[in-house]
């Protein structure tokens, strides 16, 4: 059986490897097996921490409206709900936003709503 060295193409991967190992405390940054661990561990981490955040991001607006809300004598459900019915169409993004830096325009929203609920 012939021998087998590490010819261009392995150097290259392991290089590449190691390349996004860097960083790493210790042997994680410079060992081939040890780094191929880290980094195939790192990138698991951030793909659930890419949908982490998405999830974060929404439970921080839902909470952001929901106190609005309420210092205008609503729940976040009703609210929501008669918006739907109103047929405004705003995302929990755009909602937590206007309720920070538009309060005004939030309370034309909840004034809306609270007409929405009053005719169901």
């Amino acid at each position: 059986m012939p021998r087998v060295k590490g010819g261009p193409k392995t150097r290259r991967r392991r290089r590449k490897r190691l390349k996004l190992a860097k960083g790493q405390y210790g042997g994680k940054s410079r060992l081939f097996r040890s780094a191929t661990e880290s980094v195939d561990k790192g990138q698991a981490y951030a793909y659930v921490g890419r949908k982490q955040r998405k999830r974060n991001f929404r439970c921080l607006w839902v909470a952001r409206i929901n106190a609005a809300v309420r210092a205008h004598g609503l729940t976040y459900s009703r609210f929501i709900s008669a918006l739907r019915k109103a047929n405004i169409l705003l995302d929990r993004k755009v909602l937590s936003d206007m309720a920070i830096k538009d309060p005004a325009g939030f309370e034309n929203l909840t004034t809306m709503a609270k007409e929405q609920v009053a005719t169901t």
